[in-house]
């Protein structure tokens, strides 16, 4: 995965920068994300790669995104296709979504819980976050009854594990050294 996005960061890139200077970051991360779906799809990948030359790639990858494509989105399948990068445009459209946060400072966080949290749980929760990371929290619950109690919280490269089991693992790595 790590090839596939070093090839895709200079296309996401090329495209957040477009998209912002004509005020289109919505449209294109919509569009985006359709062409990464259809181009991780298996069959149309089969069919996409069984085609002699990258114009007729193109062609049929732009026929299939039909009306979900603008002109700007077209020709970026059009380079990709020539240079034989079709296969990583579900990369560049992860990418795109996270220059896409990063721009609007937000941040997508994961919780999970041994019980469901109630909306005001999830509510102080939010505020603390956001206080703590200065971003916008889009949050994303989930219950595991492996946690026991507490929370285990995940946003990005940052883990909080504030779970009982946690503590309790902590607590056993500090009697045993």
């Amino acid at each position: 995965m790590s090839e596939l996005t070093t090839i895709a960061r200079p296309y996401a890139k090329a495209a957040f920068e477009l998209a912002v200077e004509k005020g289109t970051i919505e449209s294109w991360n919509d569009m985006l994300f359709f062409a990464g779906h259809v181009a991780g799809d298996e069959q149309a990948s089969a069919i996409l790669s069984g085609l002699p030359t990258a114009h007729a790639q193109a062609e049929l990858f732009i026929s299939i995104c039909a009306e979900q494509l603008n002109e700007q989105g077209q020709n970026l399948v059009k380079v990709m296709a020539e240079n034989g990068r079709l296969i990583a445009l579900p990369a560049v459209a992860e990418l795109f979504a996270e220059f896409k946060a990063e721009y609007d400072k937000e941040i997508e966080v994961d919780v999970i819980s041994a019980t469901p949290l109630v909306a005001a749980q999830q509510e102080s929760l939010v505020a603390a976050l956001e206080k703590r990371f200065a971003r916008k929290v889009k949050l994303n619950c989930s219950e595991d009854a492996t946690v026991v109690g507490g929370l285990i919280i995940k946003a990005g490269d940052t883990v909080i594990d504030g779970s009982l089991r946690g503590k309790l693992n902590r607590l056993a790595t500090t009697l045993q050294s």
